[in-house]
């Protein structure tokens, strides 16, 4: 417990990395979920501020979507967003095709309201609920578009693409031929981004920063 790092009753700090902290707090009855870029590196604090902001903008837009948490606040340096029960996927490891139908549902629906997850590769973002049902975290990297643009198509495609990626490791042989058709197309952003971008994002995240994707362990 880390009561100096930042305002409130401080339960456990989860992570600390170069972009910040966070925390999960108890205020009464209630927990939530805070990220506080205060602790974040003095260079890089611009940086984690503008994702901040950027995930209080998604999680605005989809207010009252079940499966996705809920923005309590955000002042533009610490976004406190509720708590949702569940393991991170790379965890509960879910083999129930019913898990991966109602996923596709809430991906679906994210869409319908003109956001682009854009970050669903990582395990960690995804939960499984003691109900077994799919929630989502880290809307850091989301994207906020009119859904008409052929830049939301994209990367709405990547989003269903990389959930596709998930049902294959953990549920393959139910994957439909359509679903396999969506997997086989990769957009050219996927193909640049694993040819180049990803090699200088694990480098400067492991290397020089020394940070790891493992947020989502006893995060929701």
């Amino acid at each position: 417990m880390n009561a100096g790092d930042t305002a409130g009753p401080i339960t456990e700090r989860l992570k600390k990395d170069a972009f910040g902290a966070i925390y999960r707090v108890r205020e009464g009855a209630r927990v939530l979920i805070r990220r506080d870029t205060r602790a974040a590196r003095l260079g890089l604090r611009w940086f984690a501020r503008h994702v901040a902001r950027r995930e209080a903008r998604a999680l605005e837009r989809l207010e009252g979507l079940r499966g996705v948490p809920r923005l309590l606040r955000s002042d533009g340096r610490v976004l406190d967003r509720s708590y949702i029960g569940g393991l991170p996927m790379q965890e509960a490891q879910p083999r129930d095709p019913d898990y991966f139908h109602a996923a596709r549902r809430l991906v679906l629906a994210m869409h319908r309201r003109g956001v682009v997850h854009n970050d669903l590769a990582k395990e960690p973002n995804w939960l499984v609920t003691a109900t077994g049902e799919p929630a989502l975290v880290d809307f850091q990297m989301a994207v906020i578009r009119p859904r008409h643009t052929p830049l939301f198509r994209l990367l709405a495609h990547e989003d269903l693409r990389h959930l596709l990626k998930h049902k294959r490791s953990y549920c393959p042989t139910r994957l439909t031929p359509v679903e396999l058709r969506v997997l086989a197309k990769r957009s050219w952003i996927a193909r640049a981004w694993a040819a180049t971008g990803k090699r200088v994002y694990l480098f400067v995240t492991r290397k020089v920063l020394r940070t790891a994707d493992n947020e989502g362990r006893g995060v929701a």
